[in-house]
């Protein structure tokens, strides 16, 4: 559910008023808090622990197979923003060199290797649209979303510009069961859960 911002007296919002509200309210909302497009973001369900266990199991299998120094980094912190183009998110899975994530506050999107998403069941169009827009936009060369309500996913990459602004080029679809490569790693979807 995209929830849209309270607009002053002229109809426009700026990013930093939609950032402080995020920061001022946060705590005191159920579920995760984003910015796009010039509206909060508001995914309602606290996550559960499909959801959870999800992240965690593809965040294990990702640090058993990248090298030393990179992260698969699941957690409520830090947000990846980039102020100029008004986005705000928060990966369920972040894939960054550590050095990258040492950084004071937001991480900068164009450090991040790959964001992966574990869809939502109360918003699952801010995973499979919102995102597919905003990753590639944010300079996120690979994207990759697991669907617990299909069992299946996909991971994207190659961001080309488009007249509409940059978007991935390759999709690959996959289900679980299936091997997956995200960037440069390759990991079992196996044994990951379903919604029921």
């Amino acid at each position: 559910m995209t929830s849209p911002a309270e607009p002053p007296g002229n109809g426009v919002r700026s990013y930093r008023d939609l950032r402080d509200d995020v920061i001022r309210i946060r705590e005191n909302v159920p579920g995760k808090l984003e910015i796009s497009n010039g509206v909060i973001v508001h995914d309602p369900a606290a996550p559960n622990g499909l959801h959870e266990l999800t992240a965690a199991r593809i965040s294990r299998r990702l640090e058993k197979v990248m090298p030393e120094g990179l992260l698969a980094h699941t957690g409520t912190a830090p947000d990846v923003e980039d102020v100029l183009q008004g986005v705000l998110r928060h990966p369920d899975v972040t894939v960054i060199a550590e050095a990258d994530m040492a950084a004071d506050g937001p991480l900068d999107p164009r450090a991040l290797i790959a964001a992966i998403e574990v869809v939502s069941r109360s918003n699952p169009g801010n995973d499979w649209v919102g995102k597919i827009r905003d990753y590639p936009l944010l300079g996120v060369p690979v994207y990759a979303i697991f669907d617990l309500r299909t069992g299946s996913g996909a991971v994207l990459s190659d961001i080309r510009p488009t007249p509409s602004g940059p978007r991935y080029a390759m999709r690959k679809d996959f289900v679980y069961g299936e091997d997956v490569t995200i960037a440069e790693w390759t990991i079992p979807t196996g044994g990951l859960p379903r919604y029921s």
